[in-house]
């Protein structure tokens, strides 16, 4: 039976109502990715980053499925680790067969090298990094893996017509491109089934305002890569902190 691949136009709409217009290459590339790996934007498993295509852990872990996946196994690298200072090593191996000698593939994380919004989550960030490293050698994927790339998040590039906007605004409002904005909120919480109502407490909780509105762009884009992030590494906990917001909205009533 053939595989039904990804609809590389349906792909290429998308990543330009997100991150505004694309360069022809990005476009190419993105249908390229679409045609050989069924990456899809929708699906969260690509990133666009300063122009370049980024693969995200969701997607390698779909193409790992998808291409049947014997086991990925991994060991903390003692020697190399330090708990104290909070450095961690990884060892990732993925078998794609019972019977392959396995794809080798190794990631550390420190406080230096990731975002303090996961800050503290060092020893899960250097497991996936050497999962993500394993998985792109076991498969022949080029391209990096957002997770890979220290102490940066997975933000999407901003279009021209939200920096334009940024640079004529105070960063509040709709004149900042808040509307592009609150289209990743509602694709995130569409992608993993969340509550909107208790995603909205949890994101003015997050930014410090009363109103999610209220808040500043750059607040609203990390708090975005925030939940993306706690999402794709464990959504039930996530689940679990949102309900949270519903006890106490319960509780002040």
């Amino acid at each position: 039976m053939t595989r039904r691949l990804g609809n590389p136009r349906l792909n290429v709409r998308l990543a330009k109502n997100i991150w505004g217009s694309l360069s022809r290459s990005a476009v190419q590339t993105l249908k390229n990715l679409t045609e050989a790996y069924d990456l899809l934007i929708e699906a969260g498993d690509l990133q666009l980053l300063d122009g370049r295509w980024y693969i995200t852990h969701a997607g390698l872990l779909r193409i790992s499925e998808r291409r049947r996946c014997a086991g990925i196994r991994t060991l903390i690298e003692k020697r190399l680790s330090d708990p104290i200072s909070g450095r961690w090593v990884f060892k990732a191996t993925v078998y794609k067969t019972p019977r392959s000698k396995g794809f080798v593939g190794y990631g550390d994380a420190d406080p230096s090298n990731v975002s303090p919004l996961v800050r503290g989550a060092e020893m899960r960030i250097a497991e996936t990094r050497a999962v993500n490293r394993a998985l792109r050698k076991a498969y022949g994927i080029g391209l990096c893996s957002v997770e890979e790339l220290g102490s940066l998040t997975s933000r999407p590039e901003p279009s021209p017509r939200m920096a334009g906007a940024r640079a004529s605004s105070n960063g509040n409002g709709s004149g900042n491109g808040q509307p592009r904005l609150r289209d990743r909120l509602c694709l995130l919480i569409r992608q993993h089934q969340l509550d909107p109502t208790l995603v909205k407490r949890y994101a003015a909780d997050f930014c410090g305002t009363q109103e999610l509105r209220a808040a500043s762009r750059d607040l609203v884009e990390s708090f975005i890569s925030a939940l993306a992030d706690q999402a794709a590494k464990d959504r039930d906990g996530l689940v679990c902190k949102l309900n949270s917001y519903g006890h106490a909205e319960v509780g002040k009533s």
